[in-house]
């Protein structure tokens, strides 16, 4: 998997989360302290993440982190 296809993953999985918490992107960037783009950037895979950003959201979504990190084939 390269790492193109991991920030895929990791872009889907916050995605399917915050879908299934019926959040908006603005309201879990708002929770995550985050401007709205960035979060939408993340789930597009079109930027990165830190750790910080991404602990953060796995407590606003109340998931494991690992979770956000198990990638399907």
């Amino acid at each position: 998997m390269s790492q193109v296809e991991k920030y895929e993953q990791l872009g889907m999985n916050v995605h399917y989360y915050r879908k299934k918490k019926r959040l908006t992107q603005t309201e879990l960037a708002e929770m995550v302290d985050i401007e709205r783009v960035h979060m939408g950037n993340i789930e597009l895979a079109r930027t990165g993440a830190s750790l910080d950003v991404i602990f953060r959201i796995a407590d606003a979504l109340e998931v494991p982190v690992h979770k956000l990190f198990e990638f399907r084939d």
